[in-house]
């Protein structure tokens, strides 16, 4: 199918579209160029005033709960203090404690991280909305990547204000607690006092979802049309909450972007490295209080201390009340059987990190393909890669091992979700296929991890870094941020600007394939699937 017309004139230059050329084009720190005082919002713990932006009202870092220090530490998290008269939003203030000096994988995505200070002052949202008014827009909860230990809320590609006024949504980022921080497993050391001190950092989402039911009409939302919606960890995130009991309601679609979490790590094991830590630090597991005596910093530092403590706050924890069982294992998560399902992959996802190398030796392909898919058996390596040569016979070898290993892995992985949607049979599920190489790096990344985020965000001048300047972004960032936010609107991410997407049925697989042109076609990778899964079959 070919690419879907649309009326440029009418999408870039009509009174719903974004004045490009005002866009600011710098790429770190906070930008308020062109930006006014905005009006006032009223949560329930006081009001609030932001920025008005290009016709969209900012909020930066508005509080959904206490500091997390002291005895907050480890803790639940606890609501605001309450405040009298207006608070500005004008600023962003703190991203999560993580590992000194971290990094992305990727130099594009990096150029795009505002290196914010950390402080475990970090729960707080950023509201991003065309209007503080009764019009019920669809909510969109964006939910950072990063897995559950690194990344930010904050990052400048994060920033919803094109996707809010192009769509009519209120887009909201979140920052929650990550790393040990966030997934210490506590609850079986300390007794009743620390029974829920585990997976905080998911306890975080929640009591950020249980924020925006009870504050989003005063910015223009609708409580009853919640979506969240992430890439990476952020699907591990937004797969993860699906699984919740106690984010039951709080949301009513899910996305999931390169992204999932089927498995989380089993109590003993938890208990086991938070027992190690506290070795560590010195502290006698019969008097837990003395975390939260010390300085942030001595717990991050002895964390991050080599040598790494196996098994110690590594995501979310099986914890028998918070997480009742595995997320998606053996089935679909029965508390978000209602919620419509969006899941999908990149054509070479570990394009991003370094970037690569430009090209493969045989040799090392051959390796690769044996150890990494082919269970050690470089024989069913070898028929692997004489597959993969025949479907894509014009590509490389560095492109072909970029292709398998996500076909091995974020694609299989978004597969197996829709699969298991369409099992519970009780809400939809939709397959999407990112196929749209970069010309970054002299075409060396490809289709790689995290580039639907610009198009999805419609942040296609800020991420110039990723996806390079070539007009053509434009209408492929018009056609994907609208079906995000159809999906938002209505559960259904149709829209006339593409073809037509259908349901996931595990008979024919149809996907969307968004790339140079937008298609839908039905079980595209059937014969590597096939063969992988085979192979899956033998290891398991």
């Amino acid at each position: 199918m070919s690419r879907p017309c649309v009326d440029r004139r009418t999408f870039i230059g009509g009174g719903a579209a974004l004045a490009l050329g005002t866009l600011p084009l710098v790429s770190l720190g906070q930008d308020r160029r062109l930006a006014t005082i905005g009006g006032i919002a009223r949560t329930r713990a006081g009001r609030v005033r932001g920025l008005l932006k290009d016709g969209v009202h900012q909020f930066w870092c508005v509080p959904y709960g206490a500091p997390t220090s002291g005895e907050n530490r480890f803790m639940p998290p606890r609501p605001p203090a309450p405040w009298s008269g207006v608070k500005d939003h004008f600023e962003i203030t703190f991203a999560a404690p993580i590992e000194p000096g971290a990094e992305e994988p990727a130099p594009v995505v990096t150029a795009l991280n505002r290196h914010t200070p950390q402080s475990e002052d970090c729960l707080t949202l950023n509201i991003f909305t065309p209007g503080l008014d009764g019009e019920a827009r669809p909510v969109m909860v964006w939910l950072h990547g990063g897995g559950f230990s690194v990344g930010s809320g904050n990052y400048l590609l994060y920033d919803g204000t094109n996707l809010a006024k192009k769509e009519n949504v209120v887009v909201v980022s979140v920052n929650h607690r990550l790393n040990v921080f966030g997934f210490l497993h506590l609850a079986d050391i300390g007794g009743e006092k620390w029974a829920r001190s585990t997976n905080v950092g998911l306890q975080d989402l929640v009591a950020a979802l249980a924020w925006v039911r009870d504050n989003i009409e005063s910015f223009g939302g609708d409580p009853d049309r919640v979506t969240i919606f992430g890439q990476s960890g952020g699907g591990g995130k937004t797969t993860t909450l699906m699984a919740m009991p106690s984010a039951r309601g709080l949301f009513h679609r899910a996305i999931a972007q390169s992204g999932s979490a089927f498995r989380g790590q089993t109590a003993d094991d938890a208990t086991e490295g938070a027992l190690r830590l506290l070795r560590r630090l010195g502290i006698d597991e019969r008097n837990l209080d003395r975390l939260h005596d010390l300085d942030f910093r001595e717990i991050q530092a002895a964390y991050y201390a080599e040598p790494r403590i196996p098994r110690l706050a590594t995501g979310p924890v099986i914890d028998g009340t918070i997480l009742p069982r595995h997320q998606w294992d053996p089935t679909a998560p029965a508390y978000s059987a209602d919620v419509p399902l969006i899941a999908g992959s990149t054509e070479t996802e570990d394009g991003w990190i370094g970037p690569p190398p430009y090209d493969l030796s045989d040799d090392e392909m051959l390796e690769r393909f044996s150890t990494r898919i082919a269970n050690g058996d470089r024989d069913e390596g070898r028929r692997l890669i004489e597959l993969y040569k025949r479907l894509h016979p014009n590509r490389r070898n560095q492109m072909l091992w970029l292709t398998a290993d996500a076909d091995n892995t974020r694609r299989y992985n978004a597969q197996q979700l829709c699969r298991l949607k369409h099992a519970q049979n009780a809400a939809p599920a939709y397959l999407y296929f990112f196929d749209w190489h970069s010309p970054v790096h002299n075409g060396r990344m490809g289709a790689y991890h995290t580039l639907d985020i610009p198009f999805v965000l419609y942040k296609l001048d800020i991420g110039a870094s990723m996806t390079g300047a070539a007009q053509s972004r434009y209408e492929l960032g018009h056609v994907m941020s609208a079906a995000w936010a159809a999906f938002a609107r209505t559960g259904d991410p149709n829209h006339p600007d593409m073809p037509r997407w259908p349901q996931f049925d595990p008979e024919r697989y149809p996907t969307m394939t968004f790339g140079e042109t937008v298609r839908v076609e039905n079980d595209p990778n059937r014969e590597a699937r096939l063969a992988i899964e085979a192979l899956k079959r033998q290891a398991s």
